[in-house]
């Protein structure tokens, strides 16, 4: 299914290590990457600072935006779990200055719980 939920928009995990590497000059010198997950050819990556939203553009891929979101940004989120007949779970943020919400949908053998508590983590401050 990986091939289809690339197709369709669901998001995978990915490798850590290898992202590191990839996102090196983007990310600030003690920035830590948590978790990151793929959507076709966009990275969505969860740092200990912000989160980074890559959107690769154009048939080749080559022209990339790199969006930074300041988890003191974040206004309120929101999480759907997947149904019976909606196979994906949806995740929308809702961030200062926009009106519309991003918004990314995950496979069901992601842990949108796990995502939830990552953004709620930083978002609302380290207890």
């Amino acid at each position: 299914m990986g091939l289809f939920d690339g197709i369709i928009g669901n998001a995978s995990e990915v490798n850590l290590e290898k992202l590191r590497e990839e996102v090196k000059d983007l990310l600030t010198p003690h920035e830590i990457i948590k978790h990151a997950y793929k959507i076709i050819r966009d990275t969505f990556i969860f740092t200990d600072k912000r989160l980074i939203l890559i959107d690769k553009q154009g048939v080749t891929g080559k022209k990339t935006q790199y969006h930074s979101i300041p988890y003191k940004s974040i206004l309120h989120f929101s999480v759907e779990t997947a149904g019976t007949f909606d196979l994906d779970a949806e995740l929308k943020i809702w961030v200062s200055g926009s009106e519309l919400p991003i918004q990314k949908n995950f496979n069901k053998s992601t842990n949108i719980y796990k995502i939830q508590s990552v953004l709620a983590e930083y978002v609302l401050g380290k207890a």
